[in-house]
């Protein structure tokens, strides 16, 4: 909290700061900040944009942001109305918790900078609710019971998070819809441009690249929209590929499975077996 000019934390391991209080002019404009700390920003009104890595945070809405220790993050080049709260807290403070370990599992600390959660109305209400009342536990004088009490806080705070992440796969909907849309377009471009034979099965890092998307994000989307996640995805499509052509080419099990991507044969019979309860030859047999 130094480097960034901050009063000293009343607790060494979690702090809450009120933007109001500690206006980010105290940066340079762009500066280049790495953090060993989590750190979920709320802003409910802030209008401009916060460089993360290569991209732009957008707080047009207002919302919330989430950093995991190590990400690197860069102060607003835009300070004007840039108002809420940023609470940091270390690993150590919750390594003892049950929480020092489900932490992971909220994969918005993995999203990238256009993943934000924007948050409506009411929802703000609950996580301001939520901040102001970790503010007034820090500001208390700590005792045996004030780690207990935070780390809850905490926890329930990271559990709305993800309540209205859902929420926000569900209602943006449409927008999503026109992801997987342009997902199987990929897909499908991809095995009938022979890429497969070229560079193997489509990864899910290569997939995520493709639509600009955190891996992350994208299997939490497809997984609360399809119930499958993007490993899940490729492997439906791969099997739905493999279908057509057992069915209305000639081609071979084994030069099916190359053009697929598979290096070796067996392993994209097994694959198929596992999806269809049939081997591709059986699969192709039915058809005759």
């Amino acid at each position: 909290m130094h480097e960034l000019h901050l009063p000293t934390p009343l607790h060494p391991l979690i702090a809450l700061v009120n933007y109001n209080d500690a206006p980010v002019e105290m940066l340079r404009k762009g500066q280049k900040i790495t953090i060993d700390f989590y750190k979920i920003s709320f802003r409910p009104n802030f209008r401009g944009q916060t460089k993360y890595g290569q991209g732009y945070y957008d707080f047009k809405e207002g919302g919330l942001a989430f950093l995991k220790p190590k990400q690197v993050v860069f102060s607003p080049e835009d300070t004007q109305g840039y108002e809420g709260f940023a609470l940091y807290f270390h690993p150590d403070f919750i390594r003892n918790y049950p929480l020092g370990n489900s932490i992971n599992q909220y994969g918005f600390f993995s999203y990238s900078v256009s993943e934000a959660l924007f948050l409506s109305t009411k929802e703000k209400e609950v996580i301001a609710n939520l901040f102001t009342s970790i503010g007034n536990e820090l500001g208390n004088n700590i005792d045996q019971f004030s780690q207990d009490i935070v780390v809850s806080q905490l926890e329930l705070l990271l559990n709305y998070s993800n309540r209205f992440y859902n929420r926000q796969f569900l209602t943006r909907k449409p927008f999503n819809n026109d992801i997987i849309n342009t997902l199987d377009q990929l897909l499908n471009n991809y095995f009938e441009n022979g890429n497969g034979l070229k560079n193997g099965v489509p990864s899910v890092q290569y997939i995520s690249t493709q639509l600009q998307l955190s891996q992350r994000y994208l299997s939490d989307m497809l997984r609360s929209l399809t119930g499958l996640n993007t490993q899940q995805y490729i492997q439906n499509a791969i099997i739905e590929k493999a279908k057509e052509k057992l069915s209305t080419t000639t081609f071979s099990i084994s030069e099916i499975a190359y053009e697929l991507g598979f290096e070796h044969p067996q392993s994209f019979s097994k694959l198929f077996k596992a999806k269809t309860q049939l081997s591709p030859l059986a699969f192709r047999q039915s058809f005759n």
